[in-house]
């Protein structure tokens, strides 16, 4: 199939972490948080009846986001950066479309090519001393269903694809996306379920061969 605009989830999908339990685990909260985020992405309880809860337990400073935005980087999935590589060289508009804090992604998107624009996820505020103050709450991206929103509106420029491990991720069929579940790293008996096609291989570059050119 040919695809024009290609969207990445982040976590256990580009990276092989869940940002919000790592810092979870930083600030000694590990389990407790770990428990919240499996249950929102197998969809067992809506995201947005555990997006808050967390941010409100850790309390994520600048330093801990930082911290988040380096280990993003050193647990990539293998293969992302060539998958990128040949999506950009394909001439593909390729977006990250994440739930995780924006600032601690960044990092990895500009590594990967990809401009600011086509990092949606949901932004994080500090205190002047680095301390953290609250999150995005407006956004789509905190609660269930906000894929699909953001997906509606890349969608109109192009037919579009949209590759990750949860339940969140599926929720972009709503909006007319083609969605390839990733058990890489993470393989849910929901996600195998719903998506349109499945990969269970550890790699990323599996997904190349459902986004072939024209």
């Amino acid at each position: 199939m040919n695809f024009d605009i290609i969207c990445f989830d982040c976590d256990s999908t580009l990276s092989k972490i869940e940002g919000i339990d790592e810092l979870g685990k930083r600030a000694g909260l590990g389990d407790a948080l770990a428990a919240l985020t499996d249950a929102a992405m197998n969809g067992i309880v809506p995201l947005e009846a555990v997006y808050e809860q967390r941010l409100a337990l850790i309390k994520p400073d600048q330093t801990s986001i930082a911290w988040l935005a380096d280990l993003y980087i050193a647990e990539q999935v293998e293969g992302v950066r060539e998958v990128f590589a040949a999506l950009s060289a394909q001439g593909k508009q390729v977006h990250i479309i994440s739930g995780g804090l924006r600032p601690s992604i960044l990092p990895l998107a500009s590594l990967l090519g990809l401009p600011e624009t086509h990092v949606h996820a949901v932004d994080v505020y500090f205190n002047g001393d680095g301390s953290y103050r609250d999150y995005e709450r407006q956004s789509p991206l905190a609660r269930n269903g906000g894929k699909a929103t953001v997906v509606s509106t890349l969608s109109k420029h192009g037919k579009l694809a949209m590759i990750g491990d949860g339940n969140t991720d599926m929720e972009a069929k709503q909006a007319g996306a083609y969605t390839i579940g990733f058990g890489g790293v993470v393989d849910r008996a929901i996600v195998r379920k719903l998506a349109d096609v499945f990969i269970a291989d550890s790699s990323l570059l599996a997904v190349l061969d459902y986004l072939a050119t024209a």
